[in-house]
């Protein structure tokens, strides 16, 4: 297997990366490699470069999280913790039966979205589905090590692993 070109088989799994950043464009192309549906959630539709593969673009595109894609076999990945729209975006999320939800951010640093969702009048155990911070703790720097890290943590957390070395 190890040797092979077995291609991920799509399995009803949905990523959502969530703003338009260096992040997202390498967690939706590695998510899709891993036969994950992958979709862009991003508000400001301004800001989306719309990339296509033989005709088709390499993901879907939204405006806001919904169920019509946020159902309870989806993992939604905030990839901006600054963005002023984070509040509803997470808002609209946690209002979906979406299986994972996190927001990218150092735990050195103040969780942006606590106030943002508190100010909006979410309660504090529907916050408390919100994690932060996201996936390894293996000292990633650049968009593409975040990736990495993030869906090797979602794969971790969604085969009931530690992640890491512990076996």
């Amino acid at each position: 297997m190890a040797r092979g070109a077995i291609a991920a088989q799509p399995d009803g799994r949905t990523l959502v990366a969530v703003f338009a950043s260096p992040v997202a464009d390498h967690l939706l192309h590695f998510a899709r490699d891993l036969g994950y549906r992958t979709v862009l959630v991003e508000p400001d539709l301004g800001r989306v470069e719309t990339r296509r593969v033989g005709g088709r673009s390499t993901h879907e595109l939204a405006s806001t999280v919904d169920p019509s894609f946020a159902d309870g076999n989806c993992d939604v990945v905030v990839t901006d913790h600054d963005r002023p729209e984070l509040g509803m975006v997470l808002k609209k999320a946690l209002e979906t039966p979406a299986r994972w939800i996190g927001v990218m951010g150092s735990s050195r640093h103040v969780a942006q979205h606590v106030p943002a969702l508190r100010e909006l009048g979410v309660p504090d155990e529907e916050i408390a589905r919100v994690r932060r911070p996201i996936g390894l703790n293996i000292g990633s720097k650049s968009p593409a090590e975040i990736a990495v890290a993030t869906l090797a943590g979602l794969i971790a957390d969604r085969n009931e692993r530690p992640g890491g070395f512990a076996f």
